[in-house]
């Protein structure tokens, strides 16, 4: 997957919901599926999933990337979540009261529950980790939510008490962050504690074994207070290619995955497949940009990111990479969303405004390869990308192919996902990315486009800074008015649309497949993983047997 805000996709708050599009499965379903309720659910067998990006930490405030936070989601809880229809409601609180101000949450936390290592967990944790995650030593993405606090306070072992100062529209879900041990973090430095590699959680699945470059291996939380998986094992097996991994999954080695745009059109229609694989199709939570480094002088004119986009035609990126299974992107908003801003207008693809907004910055000329030139220097960048996706390369290589018809030399360059975050993005170490933001059901862009946000390692990784933006980001948040915030928001995606700080290209369509021994799969507007504990194999199909 790609760099995402992977908390922020539980941190923010859901004031209002138009994601009407629940998942729909693209294939009929198999006779011994499709009289799957009738089945008796079994405990036993593994879950394999098949994941292009390794964990870079399972302390999950400490990590921005979503393969780190798909792994953690299984090993740890919030005091409250999204449930399949996209309501928040309690998870390790058992319920919780907002005052008729809006500005003081009280939270009752579930009585029994333990860490994996048999250590209660109480309300002294969920002090641990808001000290922790606003400590200024503390590098995370994610304290500025919790920088919105005005107290908070712990009445007993079972009750937290949470003020603030104004109204804080993401309050309620910014406490959907995972919930950390205090009793092995606290007094300790948080960045070199062994839980990084060995997490101790409160979630359904416990820690069993990380071998780099390979897997990760979790097994079922007997005393989870949810109750018990059904499945005993949920690996994670590292395959940086994604045609590697479709190969694994006909073979049987793995049982789910996101498939490609051209497997799940041309390769997966057949009997044989269909009647081991039930494969789904929905719209994604995610939008694939092209992000600018603002801080490069190529790309401080706007004029140049306004050229880049008029150069890219969209609508052959659907097409050629999404086989139409997908749809333009014009911001950071996916349409259906109730901030979605419908009459932003896109920079359309139009290689003569291309040229004229480029010779209006100085690129006029060519040289003999028909490379524009400026002061004696060609213009020229790499796009810089993760390894293995497909997908994005791809893409990469179309938009290769348009900007060089306006004269400009584009480099591709693949890296390792590891040394991507950590060498490239988190320092700024680059020209150009292509990659891809996870979002929420709130609109709250702040940790991205706010200007503060651009330390490493934080999500503004690109440095914009636009004074208005930063104005509106806080008065979307500060505020419980929709209207107010559907106006700030909407104005924001006005000035991104100018600003082109991003080329927004496409919103692509969710194309998950798991095996058809797997049970209880059931698809809502959450997606399919939201009831991931209640999945099964009947008895007679397990092939995981100790």
């Amino acid at each position: 997957m790609m760099p995402s805000p992977g908390v922020r996709c539980l941190l923010m708050t859901l004031l209002f919901s138009a994601v009407l599009v629940a998942c729909n499965k693209s294939e009929t379903a198999p006779a011994s599926v499709a009289s799957s309720s009738s089945s008796v659910p079994a405990t036993g067998d593994s879950l394999v999933e098949g994941t292009i990006g390794e964990a870079s930490t399972l302390i999950p405030l400490l990590a921005s990337d979503s393969s780190s936070h798909a792994v953690a989601g299984q090993i740890y809880n919030g005091l409250v979540k999204y449930d399949k229809n996209l309501n928040i409601v309690g998870d390790l609180a058992q319920a919780y009261e907002i005052s008729d101000d809006g500005l003081t949450i009280t939270f009752h936390l579930r009585h029994g529950v333990k860490w994996h290592d048999g250590a209660p967990f109480t309300s002294h944790d969920v002090l641990y980790t808001y000290h922790v995650t606003i400590d200024p030593k503390t590098p995370t993405a994610y304290a500025e939510d919790f920088k919105q606090v005005k107290s908070l306070e712990a009445p007993d072992s079972h009750t937290i008490v949470v003020t603030y100062d104004s109204p804080f529209a993401p309050a309620l879900a910014s406490w959907g962050v995972n919930i950390l041990p205090a009793h092995l973090l606290e007094g300790k430095e948080i960045t070199k504690s062994p839980l990084s590699r060995k997490p101790v959680g409160t979630g359904p699945y416990r820690f069993k074994e990380w071998v780099s470059g390979q897997k990760i291996v979790l097994e079922a939380n007997s005393d989870y207070f949810e109750g018990r998986p059904y499945i005993d094992r949920f690996i994670y097996r590292i395959i940086p290619d994604s045609s590697t991994m479709y190969m694994e999954l006909k073979a049987g080695a793995i049982d789910l995955m996101n498939l490609t745009p051209v497997q799940y059109s041309r390769q997966t229609s057949a009997k044989s497949f269909t009647s081991r694989f039930n494969k789904y199709r929905y719209p994604s939570s995610s939008y694939l940009y092209m992000g600018y480094n603002l801080r490069h002088p190529l790309f401080g004119d706007k004029r140049i990111r306004q050229a880049m986009t008029a150069a890219i035609n969209k609508d052959e990126l659907i097409q050629g990479v999404l086989f139409g299974m997908g749809q333009k992107a014009h911001g950071p908003i996916v349409p259906g969303r109730w901030a979605y801003n419908p009459t932003v207008k896109d920079i359309e693809y139009d290689p003569a405004h291309a040229a004229d907004l480029l010779a209006q910055a100085g690129w006029k000329d060519k040289n003999s390869d028909g490379i524009l030139v400026k002061d004696g220097k060609p213009f020229k960048f790499t796009i810089l990308t993760n390894q293995g996706n497909q997908q994005r390369l791809m893409t990469a290589q179309i938009v290769q192919q348009r900007l060089r018809q306006v004269g400009i030399d584009v480099k591709i360059r693949i890296v390792e996902w590891a040394a991507f975050l950590k060498e490239f993005v988190n320092k700024g170490n680059f020209e150009v990315v292509m990659l891809a933001w996870s979002i929420s059901q709130d609109p709250d862009m702040y940790d991205i486009w706010h200007s503060s946000k651009n330390k490493p390692g934080e999500l503004n990784f690109i440095g914009f800074k636009n004074a208005e933006v930063d104005r509106l980001l806080i008065e979307g948040r500060n505020t419980f008015n929709i209207e107010k915030r559907k106006q700030a928001y909407f104005r924001i995606q006005e000035i991104l649309a100018e600003e082109q700080p991003y080329t927004f290209l496409y919103v692509p369509d969710a194309l998950p497949v798991v095996s058809a021994r797997i049970r209880g799969v059931e698809p809502a507007p959450a997606g399919i993983g939201h009831n991931q504990n209640r999945w099964y194999v009947p008895k007679s199909e397990q092939v995981y047997v100790p």
